[in-house]
């Protein structure tokens, strides 16, 4: 029992170890990261959510800008978990060859993952309150369950984070990460109610978007946002759990194949 638990607390205290380190290296270059991950959503929301909110009025039961401002926190938390558990991690594992330092200590691939997959949330966390702050000042939000959003992007953070360590692991460099981009998070933007409501697809397309790990992410926010609660709420987590854990799992093993002989 005491063997099992010292192992617990060292896995714990090595997961956190390189999320403190990733913390420590992203205060040296927080001003660029905020502006990237902050500034595009921010023009989605002041363009759209004012321009074309003008013309649309309401949508959904709530006005445009608030329906905009939960697709938007939503997949900017999905892009700011994507992007730093796809370019980061490649960076910090191949060219930097961090991962090779941090084995030849006691951590092991799976305690380097999961410090990097809790970091990949932090991040979305982050990007996800920016922007939430913004909505809050702009009108978008008047009601206290909007806070529960927080806690909710950490999470998105986390679903996508899984599947983005998988592409890492294959990864043979950048330019690989286009494909998954290109295939897959920018569908999603497009088709999993960012934008418009998915009923207004055709019944087979929006059966296909209820696969997809963003559907689920708005579909938790947007009541929250116009101060409701969400419903299947146990299925819209499941469904975010079993991205994160899934894809960390695997991802753990092909980065062991990858860098253990």
């Amino acid at each position: 029992m005491a063997t099992v638990l010292n192992n617990t607390v060292g896995r714990i205290h090595g997961i956190l170890a390189v999320w403190r380190r990733n913390v420590l290296v992203w205060r040296r270059l927080m001003t660029p990261s905020l502006l990237v991950n902050f500034g595009e959503p921010l023009l989605y929301l002041l363009g759209l959510g004012y321009g074309l909110g003008m013309f649309i009025g309401e949508m959904a039961g709530m006005s445009y800008l608030a329906f905009l401002a939960s697709g938007i926190i939503a997949s900017s938390a999905m892009n700011s978990a994507t992007f730093e558990a796809m370019y980061s991690v490649y960076t910090r594992m191949i060219p930097q060859r961090t991962y090779e330092g941090l084995m030849a200590t006691p951590m092991s691939v799976s305690d380097i993952l999961g410090g990097e997959l809790l970091w990949c949330a932090t991040k979305s966390l982050i990007s996800g309150t920016a922007i939430l702050a913004v909505a809050v000042i702009l009108g978008a939000v008047d009601s206290p369950l909007a806070l529960w959003v927080i806690p909710i992007t950490f999470i998105v953070g986390l679903c996508f984070a899984g599947p983005a360590l998988v592409m890492t692991a294959f990864a043979s460099g950048y330019d690989f990460f286009n494909y998954y981009m290109t295939l897959i998070v920018t569908p999603m933007f497009m088709l999993c109610g960012v934008f418009f409501p998915i009923d207004r697809f055709p019944e087979l397309l929006q059966q296909i978007v209820q696969i997809l790990p963003l559907t689920h992410a708005i579909a938790l926010m947007r009541p929250l946002m116009g101060g409701h609660i969400p419903g299947d709420i146990v299925l819209h987590l499941f469904v975010l759990l079993f991205y994160a854990v899934a894809g960390y799992l695997l991802a753990v093993r092909l980065v062991q194949r990858r860098l253990i002989v």
